[in-house]
């Protein structure tokens, strides 16, 4: 999994730090580090959450392309 540089790039530009976000949407701040780092794959459920929070979609913040990494 790559890392996920839009779902940062998403949460600073609304002024968010990993804990401001994991507050909103009921994680801990771990979760949203190894989320961004790409150790974690949250479920779909929890990606929508964020993507509420950062009023975003979901295939901006967590959709692979398939150039992006082999499986």
């Amino acid at each position: 999994m790559a890392k996920n540089l839009a779902l940062k790039l998403a949460r600073t530009k609304k002024d968010l730090t990993q804990k401001d976000l994991a507050e909103r949407i009921g994680v801990s701040r771990q979760t949203i580090n190894a989320i961004e780092k790409g150790e974690y794959n949250p479920t779909i459920k929890l990606c929508l959450k964020i993507c509420w929070v950062l009023d975003a979609r979901l295939d901006e913040l967590f959709w692979e392309d398939e150039n992006d990494e082999k499986m």
